[in-house]
């Protein structure tokens, strides 16, 4: 890297100075001395969850990942609120973003890089000029060059973003009679907020947290995390399976982001919707486990007996896992295209109960195992 450091980019330090003092010093003395109701909350509410699922559902799922496709209505609903969350256009986002998982971790290439440090990865990165290359004709992102909504917004992204974070707030005002608290609260704070939380991701997501499916790079699955970013906090997931349109993938898993994406599928407004198989996921989740129980026996510098036992155990393991979901997907294919007679649907549909069972047996065995290492 060279010891030069990029300039500075005081337009983005401005932003990001600006919205800190009118969230943190400005607002909490103008709310003391004038008052604010609950039509403020409420709208700034509003404008968040707009703003941030315009980021996590359009920008991140949809246009870096293309992990399902979206009628053109969504798509412009997408630019708007991502015009509103100031973070640059959606070419510009998606740029940044298929290189960073393209490089994750790499100081050079990735360009928010968890490996320089919380700081960088959260905003210094975007408070000089480090990227600039990045940007000279998005190379990177020549799908997305050929959408159209896309290319609009980029090309009236300064435009859509002054009506956004002014004329709404404003207009908030006007009508609730209070111009400078409506802008306060709907335009400063609920920058600052949108803002940091998604800068989370970045930096929080890559340090806090589980490698519950891979430690080949820094992303951690956090509860916390997503519930702050609309369901964005189960980075380890994500940075694995970066093609599936969820992040949590359990339906006790907090994600609105995937919920909103199928949501819109009932009525038309997405198709596509690309997951990850069943699996795929179960195995790097059981390899991770013995990855982790391995690295515990080398600690303690366990019998060799052990370690022999647990791999025995995840042999086993993997053998039910592959009968038991090849067995399901024959199930399925059969259902779907109807092929059998019905006293042989029935033959087929016994077997793969007797697989699932031993397949839950085998988990069973194999996680008190895992157990005993944790």
């Amino acid at each position: 890297m060279s010891s030069k450091r990029p300039p500075l980019l005081w337009f983005n330090i401005f932003i990001f100075a600006s919205s800190l003092l009118l969230a943190v010093v400005i607002t909490p003395w103008y709310a003391f001395n004038y008052g604010m109701g609950w039509a403020h909350l409420i709208w700034f509410v509003v404008a968040f969850s707009f703003t941030n699922l315009s980021i996590t559902a359009g920008y991140h799922r949809l246009w870096s990942h293309k992990t399902y496709q979206a009628h053109a209505v969504l798509k412009g609903i997408f630019a708007i609120g991502g015009a509103f969350s100031l973070q640059n256009s959606a070419l510009h986002w998606s740029s940044d973003h298929r290189e960073h998982h393209k490089h994750v971790d790499h100081d050079n290439k990735d360009p928010y890089s968890a490996s320089r440090g919380f700081w960088y990865s959260h905003m210094g990165w975007m408070l000089r000029n480090y990227n600039q290359q990045t940007y000279s004709d998005y190379q990177n992102c020549r799908d997305l060059k050929k959408d159209k909504v896309v290319q609009w917004q980029h090309k009236y992204y300064a435009v859509l973003a002054l009506l956004c974070n002014f004329g709404f707030p404003i207009l908030l005002g006007i009508i609730y009679d209070d111009i400078v608290g409506m802008f306060l609260v709907v335009g400063a704070v609920r920058l600052f907020l949108s803002h940091h939380t998604t800068f989370f991701i970045n930096s929080l997501a890559h340090i806090w947290g589980k490698q519950t499916f891979t430690d080949k790079n820094s992303a951690r699955d956090n509860g916390i995390l997503a519930f702050l970013t609309f369901g964005e906090g189960y980075h380890n997931f994500h940075h694995l399976f970066e093609n599936d349109y969820r992040n949590g993938i359990y339906w006790w898993q907090y994600d609105p982001t995937k919920w909103l994406i199928k949501a819109c599928s009932w009525v038309g407004l997405t198709e596509k919707l690309r997951v990850t198989p069943p699996l795929k996921i179960e195995k790097a989740r059981a390899t991770m486990m013995l990855k982790k129980a391995h690295d515990q026996l080398n600690a303690i510098n366990a019998a060799p007996a052990l370690a022999r036992k647990l791999e025995q155990d995840f042999d086993s393991l993997m053998e039910s896992m592959q009968d038991y979901y090849n067995s399901k997907m024959r199930l399925l294919q059969s259902k779907k295209q109807q092929v059998l007679k019905s006293h042989e649907l029935e033959v087929l549909m016994i077997h793969h109960q007797q697989l699932k069972h031993q397949f839950h047996n085998q988990q069973q065995i194999w996680l008190s195992q895992i157990k005993r290492f944790a």
